[in-house]
């Protein structure tokens, strides 16, 4: 069935006959496009014969034309036969054009406003290097080369939790702080039609060679804002993998050949005064413990980039930042003893 297919019509996926009530009415695009304001040119046309096509072709040169002197948009339906999919002669299927299609799609010229319509003109597109960093903000300093390293290993860093934790913004910190080490960097976020309260993870790869897929199915790292994630994602961390999670959750037994470690996030957070920026805490865990290679000034330049248009948080963020890192050490001080 297609979406102009005839109300009663057999086709494959339609034995018994197109139902409106199962598979609704077919769609007349014309008569939609005509509610719209901005389209300058509306034709439904016909190839079911001679004449008929002879009508179509003024209709596609009418429609060319409007679009040559750029006075705005022009579309013509086509009512076109297909006597192979519908097994019929071409005596038949020009029959079931006019008596039948045409009753449902009716030939008509729905709007012609191009005799009052004004050109519209736009300053040709600059897609010269200077221009785009100007767009983008960039600065001489930002451009930074990649340079491939086979020494350095490929990490793949999963991000998870709720919408509106700053579950995407954490990922896209580490990946400025992976790009300004000069490395391929890639951030792919994932997350539901929610904006707060719902599902959310990104994955980050740091890598010293090109990136293939931006996907981690496998994680070196897995950050784990809340219990649903930690329990969805913790058995896909590789052997020898890292598990991060905030001490809010409570205990969890992270699996054989996976170490993981709870560190209050959320309380250094709020701490500092600020525990919104729980995040920013989960990221200076990672820092001492998710072993990326990537050294320590690395994340800092990342705040002073992503925070570049709200300096009065760099300070506080980078607080909160060797805070969480500081508790990462503890603990490992306090394990080894």
């Amino acid at each position: 069935m297609a979406p102009t297919t005839l109300i009663g019509e057999v086709t494959a996926t339609t034995p018994q006959g197109r139902d409106p009530r199962e598979q609704g009415y077919p769609i007349h695009i014309c008569e939609l496009l005509d509610t719209l304001a901005a389209p300058v040119f509306i034709e439904r046309a016909s190839l079911s014969d001679i004449e008929h096509v002879r009508k179509a072709r003024r209709a596609v040169r009418k429609a060319l034309e409007v679009q040559r002197d750029k006075l705005g948009y022009a579309f013509v339906e086509l009512l076109s036969p297909c006597p192979t999919i519908l097994r019929m002669d071409a005596r038949g299927v020009t029959k079931f054009i006019n008596e039948q299609m045409e009753k449902e799609f009716p030939l008509k010229r729905f709007r012609d406003n191009s005799a009052s319509a004004q050109p519209i003109v736009r300053e040709p597109s600059d897609f010269s290097l200077a221009a785009l960093d100007e767009v983008f903000g960039c600065e001489d300093h930002a451009c930074i080369e990649f340079q491939k390293d086979h020494e350095f290993t490929l990490k793949g860093v999963k991000i998870a939790g709720f919408g509106g934790q700053g579950v995407l913004s954490m990922g896209l910190a580490l990946a400025q702080a992976a790009f300004g080490c000069g490395r391929a960097v890639s951030w792919y976020p994932d997350y539901g039609p929610e904006q707060r309260g719902g599902t959310s993870n990104c994955s980050v790869i740091v890598s010293g060679l090109p990136i293939g897929s931006p996907v981690v199915d496998h994680p070196d790292v897995l950050v784990a804002f809340n219990r649903p994630s930690l329990e969805k994602f913790a058995s896909s961390v590789k052997k020898g993998g890292v598990i991060l999670y905030d001490s809010l959750i409570g205990l969890f037994q992270a699996p054989e050949g996976v170490k993981a470690i709870s560190v209050p996030a959320t309380e250094i957070a709020t701490e500092k005064g600020a525990h919104q920026e729980a995040n920013t805490a989960k990221l200076g865990y990672q820092i001492q413990a998710g072993n990326l290679g990537l050294p320590k000034e690395a994340y800092s330049n990342a705040f002073r980039v992503t925070f570049a248009k709200k300096p009065k948080l760099i300070p506080k963020n980078l607080e909160i930042l060797e805070a969480g890192a500081q508790a990462v050490r503890v603990l490992e001080m306090a394990a080894r003893k």
